[in-house]
């Protein structure tokens, strides 16, 4: 090597150090805004609120401009504790930007509803209406979610089961399979809701109806991908076992069922999808509850924006258990953490 390669080459590692210190700046700008949106955000939403007039007839009641006060609020002490917290800042740099949409949101629709009435009345209130709702009819709401609840988890934890069954006697018994896997393709297909008017005449009680209907949506896609995940269960694992004197039962239980857990809870998500949309026309079949109920039941009224309290909290509570079910995955898959990227 030359003395001048050496040169330039001694000059480069010199000259590399230099710019780590407006890198380093650069970084803690992105941070720091990154920081600062959903405050930003939230005191944007605020002044509009406060400050345009409304052309809208519905009066203000308050709630929304307490809500964004209340938030802000929170968003400076999150901002606070970030700077305390390395865990607390990571996670809270990495969750600002969806915060923020999410807050820049609800502040488009108050003004193109409430402040600028692009949107008439009542199909389309602001913010505001539908907070005022949501509080009015608080206790009706918490009565709707807990029979919703209950009859979600029945139909579905019912339609898990059987689906369990028949997966396995699908995948593991031919005989099973020959007999099974035509009705399976010929009812399965078949949306639940179909079978409404026979629902109700063979059940004595309409909540008995959906939780048939719930169990039925989610039969389907368990047996599937549990029958998918027996049938592929590799072939040495199983000689292996046989090697060691297992019985059919402990290949059954203890290799192939296990084996087929991540196929499975394919099936459970894609079963409490449909058990999602059963649930909203289940709980339209005469009941006197359940948030299908109280969704068609404000329609009627004409109540709108009691329409739109009932999709937030349909959207809380169908998020909420649909966030449940991947932690639960993630706990009992945590042996494919490096294998599978989720």
């Amino acid at each position: 090597m030359t003395t001048a390669s050496l040169n330039s080459a001694s000059s480069r590692e010199v000259s590399a150090p230099a710019s780590l210190p407006h890198t380093r700046s650069y970084e803690g700008l992105v941070h720091a805004v990154l920081t600062l949106l959903p405050v930003a955000a939230l005191l944007l939403a605020l002044i509009l609120h406060t400050s345009l007039p409304s052309r809208q007839t519905s009066p203000v009641s308050g709630y929304y401009a307490l809500l964004l006060k209340g938030s802000l609020i929170l968003a400076l002490a999150a901002a606070t504790l970030q700077l305390f917290s390395p865990a607390w800042r990571q996670r809270y740099r990495s969750m600002a930007p969806l915060l923020t949409v999410a807050i820049l949101i609800p502040a488009v629709l108050d003004l193109i509803t409430l402040k600028f009435a692009l949107l008439p009345l009542p199909y389309f209130p602001g913010p505001d209406l539908i907070i005022r709702s949501l509080w009015a009819d608080r206790t009706l709401l918490l009565e709707c979610v807990c029979h919703s609840m209950i009859l979600l988890l029945s139909g579905y934890f019912v339609g898990i089961f059987a689906g369990l069954v028949t997966g396995i006697l699908i995948g593991w018994y031919a005989a099973c399979r020959y007999w099974m896997m035509p009705v399976l393709k010929t009812l399965g297909p078949v949306p639940a809701t179909v079978w409404i008017p026979l629902s109700l005449v063979l059940f004595p009680t309409t909540w008995l109806s959906g939780v048939f209907l719930i169990a039925l949506a989610v039969w389907f896609p368990v047996t599937v991908m549990t029958s998918t995940g027996i049938s592929n269960v590799r072939i040495a694992h199983l000689e292996v076992a046989r090697t060691m004197g297992a019985d059919r039962r402990y290949l059954v239980f203890h290799v192939a069922l296990p084996s087929a857990l991540p196929d499975i809870f394919i099936g459970l998500f894609i079963g409490l999808c449909a058990a999602f949309l059963t649930l909203v026309v289940a709980v339209m079949m005469g009941v006197k509850a359940g948030l299908g109920w109280y969704v068609n039941w404000a329609q009627n009224w004409t109540e709108y924006s009691k329409v739109f309290a009932a999709i937030i909290i349909i959207t809380i509570f169908f998020s909420s258990i649909m966030t449940l079910l991947f932690k639960v995955r993630d706990r009992v898959l945590f042996w494919m953490k490096g294998v599978i990227k989720w």
